[in-house]
């Protein structure tokens, strides 16, 4: 019994290997990855308009590691990581029922649940890849002047490892949303720039029904300055309890993700 077991479990892990292998190589090819990666530079492009005003004007007084944590790396937080994780989340089981790929995929002796989570760590991949390129870019242009002080480089480890914590939770609850909903896409612009954007703000335990509040205990609170109203109201969660619950929603989404789309029967239309 228990050699059985093993021979099931090891063949579910090559099953989910082999989806991941597959799919981390056609969407690297993908017209839609080079149009997000595109889309990924845009911090970039604004990071080196900040450098050269501040080249060119002489007024470099605000700091450039200042600059990256509380503007560039909001703007990765709040909005190109949802952005990002939506499109590539929800497509995980949307575009095999689209594409009328459904049935080729589960003729074959692969379990479906496999397929959801070989895609999901094949997106999610490319996704922090794309992140992590774009926020490397912007920290060096910000910081040129100062890339021999390496405890700029603690700052930038522990905001790439919070944007990839974000990456893997959300994009895991798009992609039950993906197996879940027809127009998963509206749902989902919906839930990361109305509930994620707004539950935030509220005072008291609400704000934990959110994601980003998580995200945004594991950064530090800026109390004063101009970018201090990016954390307004917000009431941080413990470091240990604020990655359990990433993880803990990155489960449960995952394993809805794969139970919906094992037993769920879909209709594809011509």
């Amino acid at each position: 019994m228990i050699q059985k077991n093993t021979g099931k479990l090891s063949f579910f892990l090559s099953s989910v290997k082999n989806v991941y292998s597959i799919f981390l190589f056609m969407g690297r090819r993908a017209k839609k990855t080079k149009i997000f990666f595109l889309l990924s530079f845009l911090p970039v492009v604004i990071a080196f308009i900040i450098k050269f005003n501040q080249i060119f004007s002489g007024r470099g007084n605000v700091r450039g590691i200042y600059i990256f944590s509380n503007l560039i790396i909001v703007f990765y937080l709040q909005f190109l990581i949802l952005i990002l994780a939506l499109f590539f989340g929800t497509s995980v089981g949307s575009e095999e029922i689209e594409g009328q790929t459904l049935t080729y995929l589960t003729t074959r002796p692969i379990p479906k649940s496999a397929i959801i989570l070989g895609k999901y760590s094949a997106y999610t991949t490319l996704v922090i890849i794309m992140m992590a390129v774009g926020v490397l870019l912007s920290f060096f242009i910000l910081n040129l002047n100062n890339l021999g002080r390496f405890s700029l480089y603690k700052i930038l480890v522990r905001d790439v490892v919070v944007l990839a914590l974000g990456i893997i939770c959300y994009t895991a609850f798009f992609t039950f949303i993906g197996t879940f909903l027809k127009k998963s896409i509206l749902v989902g612009l919906v839930f990361s720039f109305g509930w994620e954007n707004v539950i935030q703000y509220f005072p008291g335990s609400t704000q934990r029904f959110s994601i980003v509040h998580y995200l945004k205990s594991l950064l530090p609170v800026p109390r004063t300055g101009r970018f201090s109203f990016l954390m307004f109201r917000l009431e941080p969660s413990p470091d240990g309890l604020a990655i359990f619950m990433l993880f803990l929603i990155t489960a449960i989404f995952l394993s809805l993700a794969c139970f919906l789309f094992s037993y769920k029967e879909y209709i594809l239309e011509d």
